[in-house]
């Protein structure tokens, strides 16, 4: 098995769609169920948490599912061929619905589908690459992540001023051409390594338990922390811009897609730095800037967070809590570039789908308890939505701890 750019890239394409979908919608679904549904904060965590708690009980078993599959088109690709059409065709619909059973149906519908292809592509990746070099692919897919968070962000804000639908539809025609894109130039592989023993989730989950130097434990523990973090800033980011920094919905969507401009910009290098210097060290030293970048946004008042720095092409105008945003993509992409590739490489080829299924099952936990925690915190704060930079470092403490413990998960040496 050969290492090639082009083909990962041409991969990536999957997670472009991807990262499209879940830009858009953590933007602006919270606005939606602020402005158009009349939802008290706690209720819009908890909302923002549904498809989470959906697909925590469907990503792990699909996962699995793809690892034993065996169809004439591969045994990731049909669920990418089921899951990304309902998934588009639902995603339209979402600015549609009138009243909010109809919108819970969309979502719903949405999110389901979604879990449904979203695992079995990424486990493409490891599918396709040598273990020395899946962080630097790792790094090439979240690079196209990336980009499309930035179609999602800077695009769908101002799309979102000419007509709120219009993000919507955007996503929807994205995604069905990078899964058409991924499908017509991603071949699986035509033989796959057999295990003897296939375990399913939980007998995993209790082998993950089991561990004599516990690596795997911390390090899904990690991940979840570290996901509980960003994934509350994520789901109040636009809320927080408006209710805290008093800027408009489209300027807070245009703050993440700062944010994701320099993820993406540091995608390639946080590959690369994790197959030099090794993934544990890459992001541990990510999570301490994350948490250290987020505490100085709860400590720095408004007033010396948004007067205007600059104006930049594409970017817009740059505010000085740009510049942590911008420094927080750098410590994410360090972060979340590596972390997938140590999950993968705690077990051999065989049950690739199977452990990816858990890396999901912890980041799906994480974006059940982030938004939740968040929301009834703010809440409890009088909706004094700047309690979420106070939140978040403090997970990513716990996440940093959890790594301290991790000694495997580095890549393998070929033979």
């Amino acid at each position: 098995m050969k290492f090639k750019y082009g083909k990962i890239f041409l991969l990536g394409f999957g997670f472009f769609g991807v990262s499209v979908v879940w830009g858009v919608y953590n933007a602006f679904v919270p606005i939606f169920l602020s402005e158009k549904f009349n939802l008290a904060p706690a209720w819009i965590g908890f909302f923002m948490t549904l498809d989470n708690i959906a697909a925590l009980f469907i990503q792990p078993s699909v996962g699995a599912w793809s690892d034993r599959l065996r169809t004439k088109i591969g045994r990731r690709m049909p669920f990418l061929l089921v899951g990304a059409p309902i998934s588009a065709a639902a995603f339209g619909w979402i600015p549609l619905a009138s009243v909010l059973p109809l919108f819970v149906a969309g979502t719903t519908t949405l999110l389901l589908s979604m879990a449904l292809w979203r695992t079995p592509v990424v486990a493409l990746m490891p599918d396709i690459t040598p273990s020395p070099y899946r962080s630097q692919a790792n790094g090439i897919i979240n690079f196209m992540g990336g980009i499309g968070a930035i179609f999602s962000f800077l695009g769908g804000a101002a799309l979102y001023e000419m007509n709120p639908a219009f993000p919507f539809w955007m996503g929807s025609v994205l995604v069905l051409i990078s899964a058409l894109m991924v499908f017509f130039f991603i071949k699986e592989p035509k033989t796959y390594e057999e295990s003897k023993e296939e375990p399913g989730l939980i007998d995993s989950l209790k082998e993950v338990w089991a561990d004599n130097d516990k690596s795997a434990m911390r390090l899904f523990g990690a991940i979840l922390f570290w996901f509980i973090g960003y994934n509350a800033i994520e789901a109040f980011f636009t809320l927080y811009a408006k209710n805290y920094l008093g800027m408009t919905t489209a300027d807070g969507t245009r703050l993440l897609g700062h944010l994701s401009v320099f993820f993406v910009l540091s995608a390639l290098i946080a590959g690369f730095v994790g197959g030099k210097v090794g993934r544990r060290k890459t992001i541990s030293a990510g999570i301490l800037t994350l948490g250290g970048l987020f505490l100085a946004l709860y400590l720095i008042p408004p007033a010396s967070l948004t007067p205007i720095l600059t104006k930049l092409p594409v970017l817009g105008n740059i505010p000085v809590i740009s510049l942590f945003l911008m420094g927080a993509g750098v410590a994410w992409a360090f972060i979340n570039i590596n972390s997938l590739p140590m999950v993968v490489d705690l077990v051999d080829d065989s049950r690739i789908g199977t452990y990816t299924g858990l890396y999901y099952l912890f980041s799906t936990m994480a974006a059940i308890f982030g938004p939740n925690v968040n929301g009834w915190i703010i809440q409890a704060m009088g909706e004094n939505y700047n309690s979420i930079m106070i939140v978040a470092p403090t997970f990513m403490l716990f996440a940093f701890i959890m790594m301290l413990g991790v000694k495997r998960g580095e890549a393998k040496i070929e033979i």
